[in-house]
């Protein structure tokens, strides 16, 4: 018997807020160890390099994860 498939996480398959290659709009509300901009839609973290903690960013999704997705800045 496997159990292969039961072991994943909760909300594995649940639709994301944002899609790939999208541009979405939003404040940067922290930044990460790394020094990248974090910023949120419906709560699903978004990381924006070269951004500032308060800034209004305009970027656009250049990957996503089951957890976060990376975004790149089009306008600050």
């Amino acid at each position: 018997m496997s159990y292969r498939f039961g072991s994943r996480k909760p909300g594995f398959n649940v639709k994301k807020p944002v899609e790939l290659d999208k541009e979405y709009e939003a404040e940067i509300e922290d930044i990460s160890t790394r020094g990248d901009g974090i910023a949120k839609i419906e709560g699903f973290i978004i990381f924006v390099p070269n951004t500032k903690k308060g800034e209004h960013a305009k970027f656009k999704i250049t990957r996503v994860g089951s957890r976060f997705a990376i975004g790149e800045l089009v306008q600050a």
